[in-house]
């Protein structure tokens, strides 16, 4: 039978993926020490609070606190397995910035003792893992690293990539497969049993690197698929023909999914990931470069458009719905939609930016460096913009009544409203 993991778990990094993995370990009789640099963030966790929206998190944090599984603390604690999950941005040459996994290795190697298990979740070029373990063991020299070539391995190491998506986190972390790859086979069998403790999906075992690179391909493969259909929108554009007609009749083929363009790629991995292969294999991989490129563009294709349409205007006020990266969810990061408000108030001094998001309630630090941009009521944003721009698919605009928009210049991004 399958070990399954009654330990002692801290993770490194409450956020949206290291808070939800927490909840599902903590909620299911694992004891886990939640770590983060910020104090706001413990100090919300520490009470029961979410400081973000994902559904169904809220009640599980809550409970969890409630039962004391669940605790949060600035500082590492001592535990019998610890799961890394902290941010890998990419740097301007778009190479991964590994400072944060570092980090979290070193502050775990003063901790660690013979049986632990050390799991990387953050999404990692190949060789990452590997990595965390030299950075370990140039602290721990007293320790004995798996892959050293030595007999024996005093802790197990392993990387066990998120695939979840915003919005359905919570269900996706106990339903979807999980792959966990071992720097060898017994530390991919020892991190497997942490999640045996919660995964209902079926745990692929495999290597360290190719877990790390199986990660990537998702989401290069997504963002290649997205950048055909943002690049047949330009073509239909140039051609004059409704692209939304033309996918809506090319998927009536049984092996066509084409997905919907938009306004950009948003969100923590899929602008991220791709850049990480290019970086790893730059000889090798020109689609995955040119996909990354045409969806790198099209804010600033959507944002010209927008643009051209202002200048038949005195003094324009245009609308901007939605600036998170994804409909009805309060993420921002990487959002295609703040970059294109961004892009017209800078563009348009005459012109004032109306924002607005429902699941925002501040305006990003890009957009309020901009004294042309205010954040309103949806409402207030269209009633008096000349232009209204569709940026994210948000239900509350999805609802608009049609009779709002009359009038007005509409740019539909998403196609909501056809």
């Amino acid at each position: 039978m399958d070990r399954v993991f009654c330990g002692r778990v801290a993770i490194l990094g409450l956020g949206y993926i290291g808070l939800p993995t927490a909840v599902a370990l903590a909620t299911r009789g694992i004891e886990v020490v939640g770590v983060d640099v910020k104090p706001d963030i413990v100090a919300a966790v520490s009470r029961g609070e979410v400081p973000f929206i994902e559904p169904d998190l809220a009640v599980g944090v809550s409970g969890a606190v409630a039962m004391g599984r669940l605790t949060a603390t600035t500082q590492t604690p001592e535990a019998d397995a610890f799961i890394i999950a902290v941010p890998t941005p990419f740097n301007g040459d778009h190479s991964a910035d590994l400072s944060f996994v570092k980090a979290a290795a070193e502050q775990i190697a003063t901790k660690l003792r013979p049986g632990n298990i050390v799991v990387l979740e953050s999404t990692s070029p190949p060789g990452t893992t590997e990595k965390v373990g030299q950075w370990i063991g140039a602290l721990r020299p007293d320790l004995k690293l798996p892959g050293s070539g030595s007999n024996g391995a005093d802790i197990f190491l392993a990387h066990c990539p998120e695939r979840v998506l915003p919005g359905r986190i919570m269900i996706e972390i106990v339903t979807n497969d999980r792959v966990v790859g071992g720097i060898t086979r017994q530390c991919a069998e020892q991190a497997a049993s942490i999640y045996r403790v919660f995964a209902k999906g079926e745990i692929l075992l495999t290597d360290a690197a190719s877990a790390e690179l199986a990660k990537l391909v998702e989401n290069a493969y997504r963002d290649v698929n997205i950048a055909f259909a943002n690049e047949l929108s330009l073509i239909a554009e140039k051609l004059h023909i409704d692209v939304w007609e033309v996918i809506r009749l090319a998927n009536r083929h049984p092996r066509v999914n084409i997905l919907s363009p938009g306004p950009g790629v948003g969100g923590h991995c899929i602008p991220v990931d791709p850049w990480f292969i290019v970086s790893a294999a730059p000889e090798e991989s020109p689609l995955i470069r040119t996909a990354r490129e045409v969806n790198d563009r099209r804010p600033h294709h959507v944002a010209e458009q927008v643009v051209t349409k202002a200048r038949r205007f005195v003094a324009p006020k245009v609308a901007c719905l939605g600036l998170t990266f994804k409909a009805n969810v309060d993420d921002i990061r990487e959002s295609p939609a703040v970059e294109v408000a961004q892009l017209i108030a800078s563009a348009l001094p005459d012109t004032e930016v109306l924002a607005s998001d429902p699941y925002v309630d501040s305006l990003p630090a890009e957009l309020a460096a901009s004294p042309k941009c205010r954040l309103v009521d949806t409402h207030e944003a269209v009633d008096e913009a000349d232009i209204v721009v569709l940026l994210v698919e948000h239900e509350p605009f999805r609802a608009l009544h049609k009779t709002r928009l009359a009038g007005k210049v509409v740019y539909d991004t998403r196609g909501a409203w056809r």
